[in-house]
Formats: structure tokens, C-alpha cells, sequence
């Protein structure tokens, strides 16, 4: 379909059929849209009979059981579901500022249960007019557009904007639980090759987080090993080249640090998210004198129309604090080129 006028239109269209049209170009489907929006077929199917007739072409080409965009609907679509989703958010936040008051944090699911969740009761306790919600999740939540107020990010300073917050920088070293260590002490790094090593399955294949890898710690110390005292030892075979009783693997750092703290092997972790387990001797950090620097931070980032909501301050105010009494339990000195990033 083609509508063709001698005068363009110059009108506004309607936004009420966007919603139809939206679901529609998901889904390339009229009835699976009409199932998610409540409506009928034929509803929906004069909703967007009603849009391109206001756009003046066809948004979509009908076949026999299926729909497809048009140029014309692709370019329609890149707008609406942005505009979409920024209305939504907004009545999110109206409908939240209205009732209790509440903040919504984005981060990883291990920098979430093993750091953040644990010392929220003490927020709850201070704060018990204030609801948490938390989005666990890998991928990152645009602040501009989610109805999310801060995120909690893990990224090098380099990719991340100059209005972001350091927390705490990180470095890596191995851990192990304590009776792992009485029936098979760790001396020395060459003492590894008779532990399982336990390591990040994906960090070799992502950038920067190919820091997490036994194989970095081992170049960095393997050449010239030094001993639970610190002094230097002679090797007596390239530790680079370090064949571990057997390997283990997986994705996430509270699985890598669950697998220690149940003494299936040795770790190499993330010393900010083990600084409580190695307090309580949970954990017990067998070479203390091979922790490795990672170029890695910790961030906090505050979505703009959220910075000044009393509530996200009092939570931010909070979680600085707590930033800090970790950087002093790992011996956090930042590096210059984010020192003045530092709450």
C-alpha cells in the first residue's frame, strides 16, 4: 500500500497507535500483539490501518502468515520504541516518587551477593522508609532511558565516563579454605601443581578480564616464585608452564569463591569480594606477598534525574562509606589517573 497526496502532510500524528505499532514490529505478528496488549486482531490490525494512513505510506508489507517492516516502518520503529520506552520509564519514576520512596540499583549478580546484599541490612536498619531493588544482570542498563538510579559497574577507567565514582580498585590472589591448606599446604607456588586451580571459565575469551586467569598471575610470578615468607626461592622448573592436580571452571566469581570455601580448590579471586571471608577465616590467603594489581574499578554511576532524590543520595552517602572501609581492608591505593574520582 502507497497513499500519495498532492500536499504532504505536515500534521502530527496521533501517538495513540504507536503502542499497537510497536508491539506489531516486535512481534511481526497482528495476533501475538493483540494477545500482549489485550485487544483483538481486527483492533489492532485498524489501529495501524489508521497509522499509515495519518504517516501517508505503508509501515508494513502483509503476507499470507506473517508481516514485515517497511523502509518507512523501520524508520518509524527506531523512533517509537525509544520514545516508548522513555514515556514508560518517566511514569515509572511519577507513579514511584507518588507512593514510597524507593532505589533501584543495577549490577552484576557475584558483585551483588557477595558484597552489596550482605551490608544492605545495615542500610534497611538506618533506612527502614527506603525499598532496595536490585537488577542482577550482565548487561548494561542505559541510565538515560531504565527507570534504574544508579548502577554498580566493573569496568578499566578508560570506558567509563568522567562522572562515574571510584569505589575501589582490585587486585587478585589465591585463596583457599583452611583445612584444604592443613592436608595440603601452600608454601610455595610450585606447591599449586598438587591443588585443583579454579579460575573464570570466560575470562580468557573477553578483554581486559583475561586478568582473572591463573596464566597472568603465573607470568607475573612464575619466572621467580617467592614463598609464604617473602623471600625468593630458586625455581625448580618454569612456573609459567604449572600442571595443577586438575582445572575448574565457571562463570561467575561467587561460584569460583563457593568452590574454595568448600575446599575443592584454590582460587585465584577478586580480593575486594573475599576481604570479608578472609577476616573471618573463611578463607585463608596462603602467598599474601603475590597479590596481583588488576587494571580493573569498581564504580558507581547515579542516572542524572536521580542524583537529586533524597533517598538515592542517602543510599549513595551509604554505599560510599562502605567503598571505603573496603579500600582500607585490601590496602586500596587508587592510581593516579583516577585519584580524583575518589568520593
Amino acid at each position: 500500500m502507497q497513499l500519495t497526496s498532492s500536499h504532504p502532510r505536515t500534521r502530527p500524528i496521533a501517538a495513540g497507535h504507536l503502542r499497537a505499532f510497536e508491539a506489531v514490529a516486535r512481534h511481526l505478528n497482528f495476533r501475538a500483539a493483540a494477545e500482549e496488549l489485550s485487544l483483538t486482531q481486527s483492533a489492532v490490525s485498524r489501529q495501524i490501518q489508521a497509522l499509515e494512513d495519518e504517516v501517508g505510506t505503508a509501515l508494513f508489507l502483509r503476507h499470507t502468515r506473517a508481516v514485515e517492516l517497511t523502509s518507512a516502518g523501520s524508520q518509524l520503529l527506531r523512533a517509537a520504541a525509544s520514545a516508548l520506552e522513555r514515556i514508560d520509564a518517566s511514569v515509572r519514576q511519577i507513579r514511584q516518587s507518588a507512593g514510597r520512596k524507593s532505589v533501584a540499583i543495577t549490577t552484576w549478580a557475584s558483585f551483588a551477593s557477595m558484597w552489596l546484599i550482605p551490608r544492605l541490612e545495615a542500610f534497611q536498619r538506618d533506612h527502614p522508609d527506603i525499598d532496595i531493588r536490585i537488577d542482577a544482570t550482565d548487561n548494561a542498563v542505559d541510565l538515560a532511558t531504565s527507570d534504574v538510579d544508579l548502577a554498580l559497574r566493573y569496568a578499566v577507567p578508560q570506558g567509563i565516563p568522567a562522572s562515574a565514582q571510584r569505589l575501589f580498585g582490585e587486585q587478585l590472589t589465591p585463596v583457599a579454605s583452611p583445612w584444604l591448606l592443613k592436608t595440603q599446604p601452600i608454601r610455595s607456588i610450585e606447591d599449586l601443581s598438587k591443588c585443583a586451580l579454579i579460575e573464570a571459565g570466560d575470562a580468557h575469551r573477553t578483554r581486559h578480564l583475561e586478568w582473572l586467569t591463573w596464566q597472568r598471575w603465573l607470568d607475573t610470578f612464575g619466572a621467580q616464585p617467592l614463598a609464604a615468607t617473602g623471600k625468593r626461592t630458586r625455581a625448580s622448573a618454569p612456573s609459567a608452564k604449572l600442571s595443577p592436580q586438575r582445572w575448574m571452571y565457571f562463570n561467575y566469581a561467587n561460584q569460583i569463591v563457593q568452590a574454595a570455601l568448600t575446599g575443592q580448590g584454590v582460587a585465584l579471586a577478586r580480593l575486594p569480594l573475599v576481604a570479608e571471608s578472609l577476616a573471618s577465616g573463611a578463607l585463608v590467603e596462603p602467598l599474601p606477598h603475590t597479590r596481583l594489581d588488576s587494571p580493573l574499578v569498581y564504580w558507581l554511576m547515579v542516572a542524572p534525574r536521580s542524583a537529586q532524590r533524597p533517598e538515592v543520595k542517602a543510599f549513595c552517602d551509604w554505599l560510599l562509606l562502605q567503598a571505603a572501609a573496603t579500600r582500607e581492608a585490601i590496602g586500596d591505593v587508587p592510581d593516579p589517573d583516577t585519584v580524583d574520582q575518589m568520593d
